[in-house]
C-alpha cells in the first residue's frame, strides 16, 4: 500500500505535477460559471512554477539533507562492505536498447568503482530492483553489474539484490541477503540528499552503516536564484519528494527519527 501511495499520490504532489494539474483545472472551469475561480487557480498555478522554478526554494529544501552528514572519513578504518543504492539506471531503457542506461546519480557508481579499488577486500554489494508500479523482468541490479564491470570490479566480489523497489526494501533486503555481523563497518553510497532517510531506514532494519555521500545537487550558496526553470523545477521536485519520504516513513514507524543524522559515538 506504502508503494503504490508513493508512486500514484506521492508524485501527484510534485510541485511540477501540482502545479499543472492546478492550472488544468483552471482553465476548464474558464468554460463554466466559476471562470472567476478558473482564473484564480491558473494565477496560482504559474506563481507556484515560477516560484519553483527560478526561486532558491528548491536549493534551500536540499541543503539540510546534503549537509546533514560530513564526507566519510577514511581515517576510521577498512570498510567490510560497500552497498551502493539503485537509482542511476533506468532498467527499462537499458533493457530496450541492451546495455547500461544511467539516467541520473551516476557519482554512485563511480564512487563503488573508486571504494572497491581502494578496498579490495570489501564486499560490494549493488542494491536496486524496479522503482516501476508496474514493472517487467528488466532489474537495475543486473545492469549496475554490467556498468561495474566496465569500471573494473570483478564481478565476483559483487552481490546483487535485485528485488528492491524503494529504499525501505533496499534496507531489508540487504540485510537479509548479506546478514552483517556484529562490529562489521559498511558504507552506504547513495547521493547527499538521500542520504538521512537512506541511512533512517537501514538503522531501523538493524543493519548500521556508515554514511558515504555523493552526487551532491548544489553548493554553498542555496539563496542563490536559479537562471535555468528545468534545473530550479528538478531541484524542487527532488527536496520535495524526499522531505515527504521522511514525514511518511517518521509517521509510519520505518524510521527512528525524522531527520537521520551521524551516529554518535
Amino acid at each position: 500500500m506504502f508503494f503504490a501511495l508513493s508512486k500514484t499520490l506521492g508524485v501527484a504532489l510534485l510541485p511540477t505535477n501540482f502545479s499543472i494539474a492546478l492550472g488544468l483545472v483552471g482553465f476548464v472551469l474558464l468554460a463554466t460559471r466559476r471562470a472567476a475561480l478558473g482564473r484564480k487557480l491558473m494565477a496560482a498555478a504559474i506563481v507556484l512554477l515560477a516560484l519553483c522554478a527560478f526561486s532558491p526554494l528548491g536549493s534551500l529544501l536540499l541543503y539540510p539533507l546534503e549537509t546533514r552528514f560530513p564526507p566519510w572519513d577514511a581515517s576510521r578504518g577498512t570498510p567490510n562492505g560497500i552497498v551502493v543504492l539503485g537509482g542511476p539506471l533506468d532498467a527499462d531503457l537499458s533493457a530496450a536498447h541492451g546495455r547500461p542506461v544511467v539516467h541520473s546519480a551516476a557519482d554512485r557508481m563511480f564512487a563503488a568503482a573508486e571504494l572497491a579499488r581502494r578496498y579490495p577486500n570489501a564486499r560490494i554489494v549493488f542494491t536496486g530492483g524496479s522503482p516501476n508500479l508496474v514493472s517487467n523482468d528488466a532489474k537495475e541490479a543486473d545492469y549496475a553489474a554490467t556498468l561495474l564491470e566496465a569500471l573494473g570490479i570483478d564481478r565476483q566480489r559483487m552481490i546483487l539484490e535485485r528485488q528492491s523497489r524503494n529504499t525501505l526494501e533496499n534496507a531489508v533486503f540487504t540485510k537479509a541477503l548479506v546478514a552483517p555481523k556484529p562490529g562489521e563497518r559498511w558504507l552506504l553510497v547513495t547521493s547527499a540528499y538521500h542520504m538521512p532517510r537512506s541511512v533512517g531506514l537501514f538503522r531501523k532494519a538493524g543493519f548500521p552503516v556508515e554514511a558515504y555521500p555523493v552526487d551532491w545537487r548544489i553548493g554553498d550558496q542555496p539563496f542563490a536564484f536559479t537562471p535555468v526553470a528545468l534545473d530550479g523545477l528538478s531541484r524542487t521536485d527532488t527536496a520535495i519528494r524526499e522531505w515527504m519520504g521522511l514525514f511518511a516513513y517518521r509517521l509510519w514507524g520505518r524510521t527512528g527519527e525524522l531527520l537521520p543524522g551521524p551516529a554518535k559515538d
